[in-house]
């Protein structure tokens, strides 16, 4: 009898997102500070995008997988925010069901591909502080195009089973998620069969794929740390190791929230669900708010580029302004200077 209940069941068409259990009341509130740590994540991830494209200086390892977390860090916040948007200010809480996997997919993948660039830039680090010399003919660009596919097929293929067995579920408990997104711990929980298959794989993804890549990170570090002690000045020291502090601090951000996001949901019982549902929305928004900030500030070179680009700019215009023909009209610079001007700065 059970056998003919269960094929009666169908999966539901849409899920309802409730956004944060408890808080309904001020979800316009608190979609200000969210709205605006996604508006300066988007900012700051196009500007190193935009810096790192335009500088030929910059194009090196470092950089280039600094450009893999900006992008990555871009799509893992554009997969929950516009839709925790839309239920904040018009109530749009409804989220189709293959929508719901696809963004279950999309962001625990590109959280997996996160923690694999980190690897990718304590590597580059490693080479780089330990045996400068060969820096070049070891991460070329051939090389570090086959890192970056590495990472990205690494993500693409451990996150695929979540969406895969998700949809074998039968849902019939409730089609409501009491959270801002699809995380996959969320839905697979409203089934009513067995998940231990999702939850088991879950679990060990969550917990393995991180300890290893920490492990690797660590590895690293510990070679790094030999080198920057065993150099003849304090001033050369602290300048390695600022470099490789900002790096530390950017992994630093994104694993604590997502560890204790992924161990609460599974064994924080007494811990209310509305904390939980806002570590998690920590984890997807503060790591590409804070890692733009932490290598903008760090990295010299990115920090002087974005200093030339304003002063430059603002230097264009005042010339602009004061190049002005005989026969223009009052307050419009003359065509030729302007011309001069744009073949001068390399826009023409």
């Amino acid at each position: 009898m059970s056998d003919l209940n269960t094929t009666n069941f169908t999966n539901p068409s849409t899920f309802i997102l409730l956004g944060i259990p408890g808080l309904e009341a001020t979800h316009v509130w608190i979609s200000i500070p969210f709205c605006t740590m996604y508006g300066i994540a988007v900012l700051g991830n196009f500007t190193i995008l935009f810096i790192v494209k335009m500088e030929p200086n910059l194009h090196e390892p470092m950089y280039y997988f600094l450009c893999m977390l900006a992008i990555s860090d871009l799509v893992l916040s554009t997969s929950t925010l516009p839709k925790m948007l839309s239920i904040f200010w018009f109530n749009s809480r409804e989220i189709d069901f293959n929508a719901c996997l696809t963004q279950m997919y999309f962001i625990h993948c590109f959280s997996v591909m996160e923690s694999g660039i980190f690897v990718a830039m304590a590597f580059d680090r490693y080479v780089a502080i330990c045996d400068p010399l060969r820096h070049s003919t070891i991460l070329t660009n051939c090389m570090v195009a086959k890192i970056g596919l590495a990472v990205v097929l690494r993500g693409c293929l451990l996150v695929l089973p979540y969406p895969l067995l998700a949809s074998r579920w039968l849902y019939c408990k409730t089609n409501i998620i009491p959270h801002t997104y699809c995380k996959h711990i969320s839905v697979v929980n409203l089934a009513c069969a067995d998940i231990r298959a999702s939850s088991y794989y879950s679990l060990s993804v969550t917990f393995f794929v991180p300890s290893m890549d920490v492990f690797f990170i660590a590895l690293s570090y510990i070679q790094i740390l030999r080198v920057i002690f065993s150099l003849p000045t304090k001033d050369a020291r602290l300048k390695t190791f600022g470099t490789c502090g900002s790096h530390l601090c950017a992994i630093l951000v994104s694993y604590i929230p997502d560890l204790f996001s992924s161990l609460t949901h599974r064994f924080g019982d007494k811990v209310p669900l509305h904390f939980l549902v806002f570590i998690a929305n920590v984890h997807v928004l503060v790591p590409p708010l804070v890692h733009p900030i932490i290598y903008g500030m760090r990295i010299k070179q990115i920090w002087d580029r974005l200093l030339w680009l304003f002063t430059h700019k603002n230097r264009r215009m005042a010339i602009l302004c004061q190049t002005k023909g005989p026969s223009s009209p009052v307050g419009l610079p003359d065509m030729h200077a302007i011309f001069n001007v744009l073949v001068y700065n390399g826009f023409i």
